[in-house]
């Protein structure tokens, strides 16, 4: 697939999660996750400019917000109820429809990286638990202990869930990439901690092709919030589908998909030929959108910034 138009134009989004993300917010740790935001949102826009592949940036930009501990995946995971972390992940090439996907880390610093390993080294899609780290045993990736990825604020959250389960809410979730490259072609990665005391074992939709993370020849979707939700309505691909098989527009067709949740369900990010977008039926979603049009904009309440 070639660039669209005479023009060689790219664009990518980013999201830090959606969810219950309170006006209140201390104005430090606000500051902090916006300045993650515009700095992972400019490599990203620097990488796509040098003619880098959707795929390397989405594997790229995820592993940084990874590495942001202001983020519910990696460094910055959140607390199964029995108090370690499992970490999940997913990658997309819309070019081809090759995908990668672990899920239930405990050692892996980036788990991102190892579902890049899958997409790439294996003739399956997803990896999980002592398969997953049995496969990592054989890669040159980094491994950490499980404590690596604490942090005080999701220690605080693990505290309160543990006194009362109406408490076990996080703020911020998942973190999320797509992009579109100079050459046309689309790519997505999704990575998280899961959700605050779940049942070590569960499997949130980021690591599931078509729930949370989806690309193709027409765009790429990365989502978050209340994953349940997103799995029992298959979101990402929902939103593919209306556009591949019906012709509604990418963006008409996530908001129909979106509209149809329940309120508070969450928030995703999409790329198509025309741009990024990001789209949210909660209180906020940490996100940042940049194209080759000049467009550079970071946001986190819902009302501060419409694609």
């Amino acid at each position: 697939m070639t660039s669209r138009g005479d023009v060689k134009k790219w664009s990518v989004a980013i999201h830090g999660g959606a969810g219950v993300i309170p006006r209140s917010l201390p104005a430090a740790r606000r500051d902090a996750c916006l300045a993650a935001l515009d700095r992972v949102l400019r490599s990203g826009s620097e990488s796509l400019k040098e003619g880098a592949s959707a795929l390397d940036v989405v594997e790229s930009l995820a592993v940084q917000l990874e590495n942001e501990p202001s983020f519910n995946a990696g460094h910055g995971a959140v607390f199964t109820r029995d108090g370690t972390h499992e970490l999940e992940a997913a990658i997309m090439d819309g070019s081809d429809g090759r995908c990668g996907a672990v899920s239930r880390l405990t050692t892996v610093r980036n788990p991102i990286r190892l579902a890049r390993r899958v997409l790439e080294e294996t003739p399956h899609v997803m990896l999980t638990g002592s398969g997953a780290e049995a496969f990592a045993d054989a890669t040159d990736l980094e491994r950490v202990d499980n404590a690596f990825f604490d942090t005080e604020i999701r220690r605080h959250e693990f505290e309160l869930a543990k006194r009362d389960p109406e408490l076990a809410v996080q703020e911020g979730s998942t973190i999320g990439v797509v992009a579109m490259d100079m050459c046309g072609q689309f790519a997505a990665a999704t990575s998280t901690g899961g959700m605050t005391a779940k049942w070590p074992g569960r499997v949130g939709d980021s690591p599931l092709i078509g729930s949370g993370t989806y690309a193709d020849a027409h765009g790429a979707i990365s989502c978050t919030g209340q994953g349940e939700v997103f799995i029992q309505n298959v979101v990402a691909h929902e939103i593919s589908a209306m556009h591949r098989h019906g012709g509604v527009p990418l963006s008409e067709a996530a908001q129909v998909v979106l509209d149809l949740l329940p309120a508070g369900s969450g928030g995703l990010i999409l790329v198509d030929a025309n741009g990024p977008h990001a789209f949210i039926n909660t209180a906020g979603m940490y996100r940042g959108l940049a194209d080759s049009g000049g467009r550079h904009e970071t946001a986190i309440w819902t009302d501060e910034v419409q694609s």
